[in-house]
């Protein structure tokens, strides 16, 4: 009888290997955003921001957690209802904005979510770029990133990004087991309007 093919070691570099050292890094910046009806999660943008789902924070305040356990409020400085997207201003000091993607992803690409589903902090699901998504069009309408990766409740708001880290979108909804997000794009056009709209000093609710 022959004995068992035993599985080779680990590759050093392998998939394994990148998608931890991901993890660790994107927990380090990754938010959680509560209301007065629940909770979600949120993303600190480039420009000194906060972007989630406008379905997150359906009021004009909520309380943001850093990766260190802090709280602190944060306020409503526009919102888009059709994008699904919320901006916010915190009295905190943010945690490290991530790198965003504007570059048009391709179907089959990795990419991963990370979120805070259940209450716990820092979740990662990796799947494939089903559908790359688009930019607005004329009549204000785009075509949402879709993936075959795994959301839960308290994902809505975090990002999707690429296996470089790169945000490529913010996770909103499942929809016959696709995750859905807003592009890239998108959110960096409505965070340059916000940033126009926020208050100069800083927080100041």
């Amino acid at each position: 009888m022959s004995a068992p093919i035993a599985p080779p070691p680990p590759a050093i570099g392998s998939l394994d290997d990148a998608g931890h050292t991901l993890a660790i890094t994107l927990r380090k910046s990754l938010l959680a955003v509560y209301h007065d009806g629940g909770a979600g999660s949120a993303t600190p943008w480039p420009g000194g921001l906060v972007i989630t789902n406008n379905h997150v924070v359906p009021g004009d305040a909520a309380r943001v957690l850093d990766p260190a356990g802090a709280t602190f409020k944060a306020a409503v400085v526009t919102r888009d209802e059709t994008a699904d997207l919320v901006a916010l201003q915190c009295e905190g000091r943010l945690p490290p904005a991530f790198p965003v993607r504007i570059e048009p992803l391709r179907v089959g690409e990795l990419v991963y979510a990370i979120g805070n589903p259940w209450g716990e902090h820092g979740v990662l699901t990796a799947g494939i770029v089903l559908a790359p998504g688009s930019g607005r069009r004329a009549d204000g309408s785009f075509t949402p990133v879709r993936a075959d990766l795994r959301l839960a409740p308290g994902n809505s708001g975090g990002p999707m990004v690429d296996a470089s880290g790169r945000v490529v979108g913010i996770n909103s909804m499942i929809i016959g087991g696709v995750a859905v997000a807003i592009p890239a794009a998108i959110i960096a056009a409505f965070a340059a309007t916000a940033k126009a709209a926020a208050t100069p000093a800083g927080y100041d609710r």
